[in-house]
Order: C-alpha cells, then structure tokens, then sequence
C-alpha cells in the first residue's frame, strides 16, 4: 500500500486543506505516514505570510532533494501558499519539486494522488523495510534539521475536532498581507454543503466543530443569510456539542451576528478579534477599515452579549511608519487587560503587497518594542491560566504531550492547554476530561484529571487517581 507524508506550515486554513489532502489519500488508498522516509509521496503544505515561513519552505524542499536523490520513485508536491505565488520561481530555486499545486487546486492534487497510487508497486515498499542502520541515521538527521513533523495522521483522538472550510480567500487587502494575491477573493462556500460535511464530521465522533475561512465571519451566500445564520444552523444539527470559528474581522461583527451567537449553547467561550494596532493612522496605512474606538465597541459588545468569554487577538509590531507614539499606543491598550492571549508578530514584508514598498523600520527598534509588547501580554496571560488554578475544568483531548508520552493535551473550550498525566481509562469514547488545575504558566495550564465524560453536557465519571513513580522517594528495604 502506498503512503504519503504531509508536512504543514502556516494557519488553519492550511491544515484544513492538509486534512483534506490526507482524506483524499485514504480514499485513494495511501497510507499516512509519521516519517518523510517511509513515504512515496511527500507533501509540503507552505506559507507566504512571512518571509521566515518562505525561507523555511525552500529549505524543507533542499531537505527532501537528498529523500529523492535516494528514491528517485518518491514524488515531492508542494502546495499551499507560496505554491501559488511562486509557481514558475519555484520550478528554478528548487527543480527537483515534481508538482506544484495552488491553493485552489487542491482537487486537482488529490486526482493525481490517485493516478500516482499504481506506479508504487510492492517492491518499493518491500526497499523501505530493508533500510539499513545510516539510512535511519540519514532519516534521523532529516527530521532533526528543519524540526518537521508529520501532519493528517490518523490517532485515536484525531477526529474529535473538526475543521470544516466555510470560505476561502479576502477581499480587503490589508496592505501587509498577501493572502488576497494567493487565495483570491472571497469565495463563500454554499451553505448545504457546509451542514452536510459537519452532519458527516459529527457522525464520524467529532465533539468539536472549528469553521474555517479567511475572514469567516464576512461568510454570506445568496439567499442573504449572514455568518450568524449559518452558525445557528450548524448549531442546530443533531449530536453537534461544541462550535468555535477562526478569524474573523473585526469590521464584519454586526450587531445581529453577535445576538445569533450568543444565543448559541453550544458556542465555545472564545473570540479571536484580531487588533493589529491600536493606533488610528497605523490602522488606516494597514487598510483595517475600522479604528481604535470601532474595535473597542465591537470588543465591548461582545463581553457584554458574551459574558466571561475569553478574547484573543493578533498584533503587529513594527509595521512600516510605526512611530512611538503608535507602539506605546497598542503597548497601553494590551496593559488594560483586555486580551486573554495574543499572537504577536514582527513585520515581515511580503513581495506583491504595497506595504513591502513603503520605507522599514530599523530591525533593534522593533526587536526592542517587540518583547516589550510580549512581556506585556505575557504576564496578562500567565494571570489569566492561574485564575484558572483551583478549579476543575471540562477539556477535550488532543493527544499526547509532545514532550511526555506518560501526559497528555487537552483543550478547554476557551482554547487554553492543559496537560496532565494520563489515566488508564482516558479514550476517545470518553473525551472529555474533568481536570483540577494546579498550576498556570504563559503557555497554558497543568492539572490532574480527575473525571471523564462522552459528551460535553454529560455528568462526570470520576477515574481512579494516578501515582507519579518518579516523584515517590524510595526508601531502603529492612530485612
């Protein structure tokens, strides 16, 4: 049986479209691999967003070039963004690519997914179990340079949490953002066939659906139903536990919308409201559509139509023309406490986008503002985990912790992590953990699981208490 490697870079619309590429697969009758090695076809899911995201994405495709130097029969894809802004470049900078794939032609992928599956015949496979010890050695090496991980690969948890694509592609061109060029206009998903994926996602076990898109909530279709419409609807559909979305504009968080969810049960206590700046000219150089006073009312709404929901948000430092005035500007804002969490980001220009043409700011000022910001934020999230530490929270797994395989991950429905050593009797057919945090730090929470439910609205099932060896003394035995 042939098998693929999915390799993702960049936001949740590309690993969306990863699992779209990883389903197509099985359909077709491709294993998914853990390991780049043990693959026939390797894909490698890119980003544009930043110029490190770029650079990391040429560097991966070298890596994979000694993969093929090896098996000249391994077909190398790449897909994503900077598939679409750099399909002739990318045939000279890296040659040795066999296929590239927009970000809207991933349909096309998965029929020459399928056209590819004959041509791996059982000798190749019967060549990958015979590798020798540098093979692995190599292997090794490979996954260690760049830090790769395999994506679409099947565990038991997997199917828990959704994506479903309601949109794809922006209409707003935001000066420093390059997804418009690369994923085109608003392309609004028809609602039937939104309700039909999630009622097949919820059959299959998922207890969370995620909607996807661009710019999610600016989602509408013809009949005139607006986002919040479609939220109720999808709310609506039997068996369906929890809904969260990503990432909405601020501008398109009408009053109605805002009403449709807020009289949604299942709707996770999370928004993500993306800022940017908090200063008026810096917002309208970034063509945001909305200032400081327009965002804050929308955040305020929101708080009060959704009490006790988390608010998160996306921050760029160092934007082209950022003065002082305009950082210490967002630097107060963030101080109020009004963001849970923030993703903070250094400025990178973006080839094609008019903001790469404007004059940049000095790269020790930024750097210098920038973990300001962060620190900022930082402690307003380490206090927002440790409000957290003496209660007992419901939180859906999502795997193994990646740096103990004696813990695990879990995800609370205002999307903070929790990791907790596992128990006997944790399992996909009951999902949903009862946790008492002892512990908040910046990155999340840590806890000890002390109940699990199959649904989220279930009653607690207490589970026996877990012994951590490695923390009893020992003591000498007596004869």
């Amino acid at each position: 049986m042939p098998s693929i490697y999915i390799e993702t870079f960049g936001c949740q619309m590309n690993e969306a479209d990863s699992r779209y590429i990883a389903e197509r697969a099985l359909d077709a009758g491709y294993t998914v691999a853990h390991a780049a090695e043990d693959a026939n076809v390797v894909v490698l899911n890119t980003c544009t967003v930043r110029d490190s995201a770029e650079r990391r994405a040429y560097g991966r495709m070298n890596h994979f070039n000694a993969l093929k130097q090896r098996d000249p029969s391994l077909r190398l894809v790449v897909t994503g963004c900077l598939a679409e802004q750099d399909r002739d470049r990318m045939q000279t900078l890296a040659p040795h690519v066999d296929a590239v794939f927009g970000t809207r032609e991933l349909v096309r992928l998965g029929d020459q997914l399928a056209a590819w599956s004959p041509a791996f015949r059982p000798s190749s496979f019967d060549t990958r179990a015979s590798r020798t010890a540098q093979d692995d050695k190599d292997g090794e090496m490979l996954r260690f340079a760049m830090g790769g991980t395999a994506d679409g690969v099947t565990t038991e948890f997997s199917h828990l949490r959704a994506f479903v694509t309601v949109q794809r592609g922006c209409s707003y061109y935001c000066t420093f953002c390059i997804v418009p060029h690369v994923r085109g206009r608003f392309d609004h998903r028809p609602r039937r066939e939104i309700l039909a994926e999630t009622a097949e996602r919820v059959a299959r076990g998922a207890r969370e659906i995620v909607l996807v898109g661009q710019t999610v909530n600016a989602w509408h279709d013809a009949s005139g139903a607006d986002f919040g419409d479609l939220c109720r609807d999808v709310a609506a559909l039997p068996g369906l536990e929890r809904l969260t979305f990503i990432s909405p504009h601020p501008k398109d968080f009408t009053e109605k919308i805002i009403e449709d969810l807020a009289a949604i049960p299942q709707l996770n206590p999370r928004i993500h409201l993306p800022l940017q700046s908090a200063s008026d000219s810096l917002l309208r150089r970034m063509n945001r559509k909305y200032t400081l006073a327009a965002f804050d009312e929308k955040l305020r709404a929101l708080r009060s139509r959704l009490p006790g929901c988390a608010i998160t948000t996306d921050i760029i430092v160092g934007f082209p023309g950022e003065t002082e005035e305009d950082f210490e500007a967002t630097l107060a804002y963030v101080r109020t406490g009004v963001f849970a969490n923030a993703f903070t980001f250094i400025y990178s220009p973006r080839r094609g986008t008019p903001a790469a043409r404007f004059e940049q700011l000095g790269k020790d000022v930024v750097f210098a503002r920038f973990e300001r910001l962060v620190a900022a934020q930082n402690r307003i999230t380490r206090s927002y985990h440790e409000s957290k530490v003496g209660s007992i929270v419901r939180a859906l797994i999502a795997g193994d912790s990646k740096k103990d395989a004696n813990k695990l991950t879990a995800k609370t429905p205002d999307n903070v992590t929790i990791v907790a050593p596992k128990t006997p009797d944790c399992g996909a057919d009951r999902p949903w953990l009862d946790i008492a945090v002892e512990h908040g730090h910046v990155w999340g929470c840590f806890g000890t699981i002390v109940g699990h439910a199959s649904r989220y609205s279930d009653p607690v099932t207490a589970c026996a208490p877990v012994v951590d060896l490695t923390a009893l003394r020992l003591l000498p035995l007596r004869r």
